[in-house]
């Protein structure tokens, strides 16, 4: 994966009804640890990091690169949005296109979050890059990833098989609007 190309960042925050997309900070260190050492969160994606690895090896502000976005819910870090460019993927469908990734702590589960930081991502890309197709990939067993995916307007390009399971390659068109 690369970064987006030509795009000017970091950007202004973006602000949603509730949330604000950002640039990371220093003061998200932690929460990034708590996202990649949590076993719920990497349920999909491989299982989660050792909390040691991940204290000794991140950076002071991880994640600061264009396309990644801080997800902050009353000013605390709650997800991470990440948009960058599939030069190397599984599946050739996914080459050169931005690709949609994304963490939420458990405790942000279940309310829209996700949805909401998505769409607003995908409406900053729409902006700066126009006519920009999307792709996303999970697992098919990924029942929320893949309700997600449903709603931010991705349609499936194909399944298949990798890391030990079935996966779902969508494509979002730049026209699609989340619902």
């Amino acid at each position: 994966m690369e970064d987006l190309g030509p795009v000017a960042w970091p950007p202004e925050p973006i602000r949603t009804e509730r949330l604000v997309l950002r640039e990371p900070e220093p003061r998200d260190r932690a929460t990034f640890v708590e996202l990649l050492a949590s076993p719920e969160v990497h349920t999909y994606l491989g299982g989660p990091r050792s909390r040691d690895e991940l204290e000794r090896d991140l950076p002071v502000v991880p994640g600061q690169w264009p396309g990644s976005f801080v997800v902050e819910l009353d000013g605390s870090m709650i997800g991470n949005i990440l948009l960058r460019r599939a030069t190397v993927h599984r599946r050739p469908a996914a080459v050169g296109k931005a690709d949609l990734g994304y963490l939420f702590l458990p405790r942000a589960w279940g309310f829209g979050y996700a949805t909401e930081a998505c769409a607003a991502a995908l409406g900053w890309l729409a902006g700066v890059l126009p006519g920009e197709p999307v792709v996303l990939t999970t697992q098919s067993a990924n029942v929320g990833s893949m309700r997600l995916a449903a709603k931010l307007g991705f349609t499936e390009v194909e399944r298949f098989e990798a890391w030990g399971a079935e996966q779902w390659l969508g494509m979002r068109s730049p026209a699609a609007t989340a619902s």
